[in-house]
């Protein structure tokens, strides 16, 4: 029960982070929301039993850290730029070093896929890459140059949004190409089935990735 509202409360704090830099800029507490997520790192960094990962954490505390006291306001702006960079990485690894990270799911459920859904799982995976980099440019681009308002709208909204369009499309996509190559409709994962594979397997994924 801990580690489910400990969990809750991280996703929580991140998915406010652009809220909070916004109000911390327009109150003059610039180091608020940095620090907050910095403890959370911290916290991490404590219980990585990876010297890697546990090394990668510290690394994070610092810079955050040190956001508070040099460059407050770009430090602030800088951390959603910062996980879009680690998805982007996480995902665009697993083309290098394979499966492709949407293979890795998919064969939670279907141990033996045929080439061609390896193929469209590939190009899945590379859209989602190219997503993540594409966020990289649009917050590096309005934690420089755009009002504050606009970089909260952004990466507090907007990412999250397209998102959901992209699951969408993808969604609808995936019937009409799964169809047209005789997959059987109950092959065809929903999106709730998705989204539960994501939950139930992330975690051993994600350790996986890392680890390889």
């Amino acid at each position: 029960m801990q580690t489910i509202l400990r969990s809750v409360f991280i996703s929580a704090l991140f998915l406010f982070y652009p809220y909070l830099v916004y109000l911390g800029i327009k109150q003059g507490i610039v180091w608020f929301a940095p620090t907050l997520i910095a403890s959370v790192y911290l916290y991490q960094a404590i219980q990585a039993k990876n010297k890697k990962i546990k090394q990668q954490k510290w690394a994070i505390v610092c810079a955050l850290l040190l956001g508070t006291i040099f460059f407050q306001e770009v430090i602030a702006k800088f951390m959603p730029i910062f996980i879009q960079l680690s998805l982007m990485l996480f995902f665009g690894k697993t083309l290098f070093k394979g499966p492709p990270l949407i293979e890795r799911f998919v064969r939670f459920e279907f141990p033996d896929i045929p080439p061609v859904i390896q193929q469209y799982c590939r190009h899945l995976t590379i859209m989602w890459t190219s997503f993540f980099a594409f966020n990289i440019i649009a917050c590096i681009v309005l934690a420089l140059f755009a009002p504050i308002e606009w970089w909260a709208i952004y990466t507090g909204v907007m990412i999250f949004m397209l998102s959901g369009v992209l699951m969408v499309a993808e969604y609808i996509w995936r019937h009409f190409y799964f169809r047209r190559i005789d997959l059987p409709h109950k092959e065809i994962p929903s999106v709730r089935d998705s989204i539960k594979n994501m939950i139930i397997n992330g975690k051993t994924i994600w350790f996986d990735v890392q680890e390889s």
